[in-house]
């Protein structure tokens, strides 16, 4: 699970300022406590955002540029919650490391998370007998104590934590991103754990949800020359496991994968052309008021856009009836976490 980078309004803290035409500064104006955020163009690439894109091109564009903001929600806040304990855990001596000793953490990671995170103070405001809430750190600890039963932690000593790993490819594009655990065996074989607060997906999505672990697997690979051993997702949700062991073969196809993608991003980002793509995923979406598919108009688009002749013009062009939702992704039938060979010029 992608944590700590988040930032603004849910948005990942990777997507950096971008060089190119005009491309605008991260900052923060305003007076009176009211503050404007100025729109930034992509610079580099998270798996959390990768997976935006290929979901939504339109919903990238509202996450990434536009910085629009999300309420947070007690699925998303409670893995959270739940990653700080199962981190924090680990600094306990291997025998302290208890099913009890890490449900005890929850009431302190929780006021640390409302500190850092005053926004979540939302999810329970309607709440005055605070049931709710609750219910909510009851599952919180069925969540952690499950755990239990899936890895022994008095049996490991990880060599990272909320390990925050970047690489720049060799086209420029700088990929990024949190990877939960990182454990070294004496071979020197790495293995790279990611936990899920959710259910393991069906069959014919494995695929897409490791995704995320191929992405980190890369970014290991172009940092230290060495192909990570063992991709692991322990689901906490349902009490599974699901391992895979890469080659360099898988990751040099997630290279292209990203570098399609990239192109994708580059073009609708100089030409402000994003297109929705409407899926069950929907439903979930903060954004729907300003969405063409639901009868919403989205804000004037805030970067420079490319015309017909390559000039950059100024912002402020809407996107609503975008012909390209970052153009090649969104074409066809494209499963979430895939670019479809014939969208982006990847073949597997």
């Amino acid at each position: 699970m992608e944590t700590s980078t988040e930032g603004v309004a849910g948005v990942s803290g990777d997507e950096g300022a971008a060089a190119g035409p005009a491309a605008d500064v991260t900052v923060e104006t305003g007076t009176a406590g009211v503050v404007e955020r100025v729109a930034i163009a992509p610079a580099s690439l998270s798996p959390s955002r990768a997976s935006d894109f290929m979901q939504c091109p339109l919903l990238y564009r509202f996450r990434v540029i536009d910085r629009l903001p999300e309420k947070p929600s007690e699925a998303a806040t409670r893995g959270t919650l739940v990653h700080s304990v199962l981190e924090r855990l680990f600094d306990a001596p291997a025998a302290e490391r208890t099913a009890p000793r890490a449900k005890s953490l929850i009431p302190g990671q929780w006021d640390r998370l409302r500190e850092s995170r005053p926004e979540v103070v939302e999810l329970f405001a309607d709440d005055p007998e605070g049931e709710r809430l609750t219910r909510w750190l009851g599952e919180a600890e069925r969540l952690v104590e499950r755990w239990f039963s899936l890895e022994d932690p008095t049996r490991l000593e990880p060599a990272e934590r909320e390990m925050f790993v970047e690489a720049e490819l060799d086209s420029g594009l700088k990929l990024r991103g949190i990877i939960d655990r990182v454990d070294v065996a004496p071979t020197g074989d790495v293995r790279i754990v990611d936990y899920k607060t959710g259910k393991a997906p069906r069959p014919e999505y494995a695929e897409g949800a490791l995704f995320q672990m191929k992405f980190y697997a890369l970014v290991v690979w172009r940092l230290k020359q060495v192909v990570p051993r063992r991709l692991q997702l322990v689901y906490l949700g349902s009490g599974d496991v699901v391992t895979y062991d890469p080659v360099l073969a898988d990751l040099e196809r997630v290279e292209r994968k990203l570098l399609a993608l990239w192109e994708a991003i580059r073009l609708a980002t100089e030409t402000g052309e994003w297109r929705p793509r409407p899926t069950k995923l929907c439903g979930w979406c903060d954004h729907q008021a300003v969405c063409p598919e639901f009868g919403g108009t989205p804000p004037p688009y805030p970067l420079p856009v490319r015309g017909a002749d390559g000039v950059f013009a100024g912002g402020g062009v809407s996107a609503e009836g975008a012909d390209v939702g970052g153009g090649i992704a969104a074409r066809g039938s494209v499963a979430p976490h895939d670019v479809s060979a014939k969208g982006a010029g990847v073949t597997d």
